[in-house]
């Protein structure tokens, strides 16, 4: 590892990782990321950039970084991560991108969680300034979270050599770390990066688990968590992030930011290269050159575009042979693929450049404070010309913010403000601060916040990258000022700067900055692009957590589903249910096994699993009065053992849903929905209850699989019925139409509903969910003289379908009213109210054109018309646009009729009953007669059997 140090850095020399990059086997360490292992080795070229094809190397040293992009392909494949934010495992396998990656085509193995967490103050961030800040919260007393995505605490701290208070910084992290797990209520999450803030003290963070360990991560432990935490008040401790410069030609591998060569150094003991050019606008990388000149790498130049070096920074730089070039700038770069030469000139342009030759070009502009977190908690933000970023503006009365977030670089001062941030947020929990803890002094010389503030250099506009991982230049930001945009947030879309995986975070504000030139106004009259959650990327597996495959969409089956899977059924997802749709025999099609089963419920006897529809409970005082305005018809009305249909309709009068309502008792009522609406009504019958109508005294309760409820269909139903119901009357005279009777079928308590969805004699039987597959198995045995017959959901469609019977989502698409489905009857002339009533006297609720419901009979028997397709009124089809009258809402072949039919949605259908229209298929007009809805027993004379 050529570019290893000897000693130094906070890896485990002693272990020898092995990892592939590109095809190509390396080494690291413990303790290292993807990305100081490869620059160990002098590998700086990690893939290409997106739109032009051009090296990217590695620009930063955590999350910031806009362009090391890998694909992990072992253990599991995963695009688009940042290979300074991958910690190093054995037998890691990688390779860079093109900008973009791929998904894994094989199921994700690892397991993601989330977790609750509560707590009276939450820190973000481990630098200096939030660890003073959590350990002056933990010692008032408060439950304290503190959260920082590094491996280890210490923030800025890991990336210098430095001293607080005559001892190695790293032995104070180690103290106030020590402190904080051992103090009760504190948790420390390491690895852990808060993403989101949101209302009420609402943070979402997320933890790598055991991301870091490879192939050795136990099968037990999630990957990843979320965390879902409360707090009473939050600290943002989030530090601040390096800013480049922009000029032509600086997109190469090589160029790195100064603050990052320095961690890279201190933090893993890797040199960036072996002769460097630092480019800075300010005292910070200065610190860098002189550590990285005492570790071997040779310091060419120092770069300062300030008309005056800092004189001790100078001095120090002198007496280690580096010369400083004050009032000087980087005007280009030269290179094939890597940076083999920087050029160099006077700020004025006085004099031409001056090419300087290294492999390494380490740039410092100045510092943005990490205000994302801050801003999405909606905190205004306000432009330090000083610092040449936006800072937090007036603080929040639940968010603190402290240390370099707010633009201050001293570290002392930094501590300072997270010692004052924690106090105040727990006085306003509610605690009181104990004592007040010692500070921490640094004699660092680097941390001056004066500087230039310089976006970029002049040059080649075409050449100099903006947004490294977008490609874009500053030409594209011209050329979107030049086209009249003035909104940075329009500028933004126009060049998708800052919209790649870094979210603009070297971007960005350099960006606001040439917008700001470019239009000549002043950048504290402009408001920075808008910070949206997440703050880094987070994988769609994490936020699944465990509501992964049947956890995230539950698989719903009924009590007698297994029935069904050993007698061969095929199966539809009906909302979550896995209902029978048919159940073909050998040699037939869908087709035919339908009309099979039509034909032999018709003619004989079929039973359905019905246990998926929608049941309600609905109890109370004004239970019936509740009804009454949910429903278009009247409900209360009804009496204790009879049934009515109705139907539901939202307030601008169009049908939400349908079903029967079952009074089972005085102050009680069983309410059936369609079988993909139940959620959707129990959750619109609350909204009411709570919103509208508290004052009623009603209480719904969802009891759909509490029962089990088997439709017996047919004229030998009522044979059926009677010998498993030896004590049941099944006459017409003791069981009529629309009643239900409390009886024994099969030797299990029953409720028996004499309810038809198919115009046939039919009885609806409800059992106990336990006792479904039983009373099935019995009603099957004893309908076997009679030729008994299972169907699923297709018969039963075609079935109501012959009768008219519409279904809701099918025959409806939230555009259609009773009136149009014909059934004006259903629509109470009596109650002073109901929802939808007003909507009713609308002029467009009363136009004579509006669409309603028919039947449509092809003139060819035998063609079936594709469902959804466009119903016209001429036999040629004119120029565009053409005027479209309707459409087909169901089609079936029907064993009854004989023939083909369907149901349409038509204008003016109603009076276009015997009309001839045409209905476009493939590159036929198929002519089609306009009948009514009903078209089987339109005199309803099956229902009695």
């Amino acid at each position: 590892m050529t570019f290893r140090t000897p000693t130094g850095g906070q890896i485990d020399r002693n272990t020898l990782l092995r990892f592939t990059f590109n095809g190509q086997s390396y080494t690291g360490h413990p303790g290292d990321t993807l990305a100081s292992a490869l620059l160990a080795h002098g590998v700086h070229e990690i893939g290409s950039s997106v739109k032009f094809g051009r090296p990217r190397g590695i620009v930063a040293a955590g999350s910031e970084d806009p362009t090391s992009l890998v694909q992990i392909e072992e253990p599991f494949p995963e695009p688009m991560l940042l290979a300074t934010t991958v910690e190093l495992y054995d037998g890691l396998v990688a390779r860079g991108l093109a900008g973009q990656g791929r998904l894994a085509a094989e199921p994700d193995p690892a397991r993601y969680d989330a977790k609750h967490e509560h707590c009276d103050v939450l820190v973000v961030g481990a630098g200096p300034a939030g660890l003073v800040a959590a350990l002056t919260a933990a010692r008032s007393g408060a439950r304290v979270v503190l959260v920082d995505e590094q491996n280890q605490a210490g923030g800025a701290l890991l990336g210098v050599d430095e001293y607080l208070d005559d001892r190695p910084s790293a032995e104070w992290v180690a103290d106030v770390v020590a402190e904080l797990r051992s103090t009760p209520g504190v948790l420390v999450l390491e690895r852990t990066t808060a993403f989101g803030m949101y209302q009420d003290g609402f943070v979402l963070a997320l933890q790598k688990r055991a991301d870091h360990l490879g192939f050795a991560a136990p099968a037990s432990v999630a990957r990843q968590r979320v965390w879902r935490i409360r707090t009473r008040q939050t600290v943002l401790a989030t530090g601040a992030h390096e800013r480049p410069v922009v000029f032509a030609g600086n997109d190469r591998p090589g160029i790195m930011l100064a603050s990052a060569a320095r961690t890279f150094l201190h933090r893993y003991g890797v040199l960036p290269g072996s002769r460097a050019v630092v480019f800075t606008t300010n005292d910070s990388a200065y610190c860098a050159a002189i550590d990285l000149a005492e570790s071997g790498v040779d310091i060419a130049l120092i770069v300062d575009a300030r008309p005056e070096a800092p004189a001790r920074l100078a001095t120090e730089c002198a007496a280690r042979g580096i010369e400083v070039r004050a009032g000087h700038v980087v005007v280009g770069t030269e290179g094939t693929g890597r940076v083999a030469g920087v050029l160099v000139a006077e700020a004025d342009g006085a004099r031409d450049a001056v090419q300087v030759a290294c492999d390494t070009l380490l740039v410092s502009g100045g510092w943005n404070p990490v205000v994302s977190l801050f801003s999405q908690a909606r905190g205004k933000l306000r432009y330090d010309a000083e610092l040449g970023a936006f800072v937090p503006g007036e603080e929040l009365e639940t968010v603190h913010v402290a240390g370099s977030a707010t633009g201050e670089m001293d570290l002392t001062a930094c501590a300072r403000q997270g010692r004052n941030a924690g106090a105040a947020a727990a006085i306003a929990a509610g605690f009181t601060p104990r004592g007040q803890i010692p500070l921490p002094a640094s004699d660092s010389r680097c941390t001056s916040r004066s500087g230039l503030v310089l976006w970029r250099v002049p040059g080649d506009d075409d050449a100099s990258f903006v947004d490294l991982q977008r490609d874009a230049t500053v030409s594209d930001v011209l050329r979107a000022t030049g086209a009249g945009l003035r909104s940075l947030e329009h500028i933004k879309r126009y060049t998708t700067i800052g919209t790649a995986h870094d979210q603009g975070k070297t971007s960005g504000m350099i960006a606001a900055g040439i917008v700001a030139e470019a239009l000549g106004v002043e950048l504290a009259d402009q408001r920075p692009t808008t910070f949206r959650p997440p703050y880094t990327s987070v994988s769609f597996a994490a936020l699944a957590g465990r509501d992964r495959g049947e956890l995230h969409d539950p698989v719903r089956v009924t009590a007698i589903h297994p029935w069904h899977v050993a007698h061969g059924a095929l199966f539809e997802n009906v909302g979550q249910w896995k209902r029978p749709w048919y159940y073909p025999r050998l040699g037939e099609d869908l087709h035919t096994a339908v009309l099979r089963e039509c034909a032999a419920t018709r003619e004989s006897v079929g039973m359905m699993d019905g246990s998926t529809l929608g049941k309600i409970d609905v109890q109370g005082r004004d239970a019936g009065k509740f009804l009454d305005m949910l429903y278009t018809n009247l409900m209360s009305s009804l009496k204790v053992g009879r049934i009515r249909y109705g139907v539901m309709c939202g307030v601008d009068g169009m049908v939400i849903d349908d079903g029967t309502v079952i009074r089972v008792g005085e102050e009680r009522y069983i309410v059936t929905t369609t079988t993909g609406n139940a959620a959707k009504i129990l959750d619109w019958m609350e909204e009411w209850l709570q919103t509208e109508w508290p004052h009623l005294d009603v209480h719904c309760t969802s009891v759909t699989e509490h029962w089990a409820t088997i439709p017996l269909v047919g004229p030998r139903s009522r044979d059926v019925l009677a010998a498993v119901a030896p004590g049941l009357d099944v006459s017409n005279e003791a069981f009529e139409f629309m009643t239900w009777h409390d009886t024994v079928v099969a030797g299990v308590p029953a409720r028996v509903c004499r309810i038809s969805f198919s115009g046939e004699l039919a009885y609806e039987i409800n059992v106990t969910a336990w006792h479904g597959l039983a009373v099935w198995e019995a009603l099957m045995a004893a309908g076997e003289k009679y030729g008994i017959t299972p169907y699923g959901t297709e018969t039963m469609h075609v079935l109501r379908a012959e009768k008219g019977y519409p279904i809701i989502g099918q025959e409806t698409d939230a555009t259609v009213t009773p009136q149009d489905l014909g059934m004006s009857w259903a629509v109470s002339k009596k109650k002073p109210d109901f929802i939808g009533k007003r909507s009713f006297a609308r002029a467009e609720n009363n136009r004579t054109d509006r669409k309603q419901l028919v039947g449509l009979l092809p003139v060819d028997p035998s063609v079936l018309l594709p469902e959804g397709s466009q119903i016209v009124e001429t036999d040629r089809l004119p120029e565009p646009p053409v005027r479209m009258l309707g459409h087909v809402t169901s089609s079936y072949p029907s064993a009854a009729l004989g023939r083909t039919f369907a149901l349409a949605l038509v204008r003016s259908g109603h009076e276009r009953i015997g009309e001839t229209l045409y209905v476009p298929v493939e590159d036929a007009l198929v002519p089609v007669t306009v009948t009514e809805s009903v078209l089987y027993d339109k005199e309803g004379a099956r229902r009695d059997g």
